[in-house]
């Protein structure tokens, strides 16, 4: 198994989940943060104050996934929430070991076992 965090930006997460959605990836989670990257700081005027705003708000994206699946979510994702320009996000992949399902207290292996058998039929 495999954790896919992606961090993108706010305005691309509907084209996004719609894309993982087109592949079957339908279990996500999705958290707001900001953060600061290559992208440069925003100034501006607000209510007659000058303010620099170095942190970005961007959306992050946590799946985790089939190891045979990942590099067609991978690049899955980039096709949906590329733009091109500083400031697109960044994708971090890690290894998972377990997984464990709280309702049940058992390891939940459908993860990795009872994917690809659905996808066989």
């Amino acid at each position: 198994m495999k954790k896919i965090e992606a961090i993108l930006r706010p305005q691309k997460l509907h084209d996004t989940i719609k894309a993982l959605h087109s592949i079957g990836v339908t279990a996500f989670t999705v958290n707001q943060v900001v953060g600061r990257g290559m992208q440069k700081d925003r100034s501006g005027i607000y209510r007659g104050r000058n303010f620099t705003m170095s942190l970005h708000p961007k959306v992050k994206m946590e799946i985790v996934i089939s190891d045979f699946l990942v590099e067609k979510t991978v690049e899955t994702i980039i096709a949906a929430a590329q733009t091109g320009e500083a400031g697109d996000g960044k994708i971090f992949i890690t290894s998972v070991e377990q997984a464990i399902n709280i309702r049940t207290g058992q390891v939940d292996e459908s993860i990795d076992e009872l994917r690809p058998l659905k996808e066989e039929r």
